[in-house]
């Protein structure tokens, strides 16, 4: 264990909301909230003043809708937001070598690898708050909570405690007292199964949980799990800051309006999803053995179903034959509100010869074209970037019914007018800030940011 509080955790504040109030000045102070904007949309992220209503990320939009229908509702700019948090991390790696991002929202620092040592909490209090100005000038006035410990644990839970914009540093030998009266769930790993077979055994914070032998504990969760739980209940956490993180799988995956239950259109809706995949695979020169067909019902209940092939392949052919083969195999009774295909099992080579030619010399499989969406559905969605000749620079306020409504304002400037046009109008354009699909890249981890 670290000798000093030389491990960071870096998390920007309500980040994807956060860009949108900072780009969009009419919106400072005021409910936002940004994640799908449709009647199956999912809350990603919630500005804090939606938390006040109880607006949480993963929530449906139609209960974040009824919980604060005076909220503007956005849909996210991804590519916004990795400018953002390029510009972060730049910052970050200004001050340490040794930076490993969880999402774009959050990190690692390793202090020690900056050759910095001895460090009182008095010294980190003092980098973590020149951090959080160098981060809130760099990306143009978000805020960042640190939290900092001898481990990425301790740092982790600490950067938690004072958000938004705070700070707290753990000094070192106090690890174990610091997570003592919190709540079992805060040790990762510890969910609501896990942790109601501890209740079960009187446990229910880490103090309880700190009271038990590695023993005891196996019994109660079994023994991989027990023995992992002994060690961080008391804040044993000597895994290493990684700039390198490995890549676990690469998948699309898309909720849709109304269910389906036309096999035929499962099948066309998830080729294309296997040939991005197959896309995203051979970007990032990956390559996969495991293929997964995830499908949620008309009933919210989710199934998975995998197929695991001899070598590795980012052949998007393979893939969406694997991809077809599954989906075949899956219920669809009642109707699928939300289809995904990944490949997991990651390398960085292709067996060549693990298909038999005749395999690879079948015919294409045959795309069905799918109905193409209305320009108003597609064109354009509340918070989009637009542009106009005469007015400017802009954003969606809202669509439908062949008008767009527009606010014309940017960060740069003071809350602005209101205007409606056509949806077909000529002069009002989209402004493009590069590749706009939210799954371009390996996927993270963790599938949303944290708060």
């Amino acid at each position: 264990m670290r000798g000093d509080p030389s491990v960071l955790h870096v998390d920007l504040d309500a980040f994807f909301a956060a860009v949108e109030q900072r780009d969009k000045p009419s919106l400072r102070g005021k409910p936002v909230v940004v994640g799908g904007v449709g009647v199956r949309g999912v809350v990603s992220t919630a500005s804090y003043e939606a938390r006040k209503y109880g607006v949480r990320s993963a929530m449906s939009t139609a209960e974040a809708r009824s919980r604060c229908p005076h909220a503007a509702y956005l849909g996210p700019r991804f590519e916004v937001y990795r400018q953002s948090s390029q510009a972060v991390m730049a910052e970050m790696r200004g001050l340490s070598p040794l930076v490993e991002p969880l999402s774009l929202d959050e990190a690692f620092i390793d202090l020690a690898a900056a050759g910095l040592s001895g460090l009182t909490v008095d010294d980190v209090e003092a980098i973590s708050r020149d951090l959080k100005a160098a981060i809130h000038k760099a990306s143009g006035g978000l805020t960042a909570s640190v939290g900092a410990g001898t481990s990425k644990l301790i740092a982790k839970i600490a950067s938690d405690l004072d958000k938004p914009d705070g700070v707290v540093v753990v000094p070192a030998g106090t690890e174990a007292e610091f997570l003592a009266p919190m709540q079992v769930t805060v040790i990762p790993g510890v969910g609501p199964a896990t942790a109601q077979r501890l209740s079960m055994a009187g446990v229910r914070t880490v103090a309880d949980l700190q009271q038990l032998d590695e023993d005891e504990l196996i019994r109660q969760v079994g023994s991989a799990h027990g023995s992992s739980l002994h060690r961080l209940a008391v804040a044993a956490d000597d895994r290493p800051v990684v700039s390198d993180r490995e890549t676990k799988s690469v998948s699309v995956e898309d909720t849709f309006e109304t269910d389906i239950i036309d096999r035929a259109l499962l099948a066309a809706i998830g080729d294309r999803m296997a040939h991005r995949v197959s896309e995203r695979l051979q970007k990032a020169q990956l390559s996969g053995r495991t293929v997964t067909v995830k499908t949620r019902m008309h009933d919210f209940t989710t199934h998975t179903r995998s197929s695991t092939l001899a070598g590795p392949t980012d052949d998007a052919r393979v893939i969406a034959r694997v991809a077809r083969r599954l989906l075949d195999d899956s219920e669809i009774g009642g109707g699928i509100r939300l289809l995904g295909v990944g490949v997991s099992s990651l390398a960085d080579w292709i067996q060549d010869d693990l298909f038999t030619e005749s395999e690879h010399s079948e015919a294409p499989l045959e795309v069905i074209e799918l109905p193409e969406r209305p320009r108003d559905q597609i064109g354009f969605y509340p918070g989009q970037d637009v542009a106009h000749p005469d007015h400017g620079r802009g954003w969606v306020w809202g669509s439908g019914r062949g008008r767009v409504t527009v606010r014309f304002e940017t960060a740069d400037t003071r809350p602005g007018p209101v205007r409606t046009f056509a949806v077909d109008d000529p002069a009002l354009s989209k402004v493009v800030h590069g590749a706009p699909d939210e799954d371009d890249g390996p996927e993270k981890d963790q599938n949303e940011p944290n708060e």
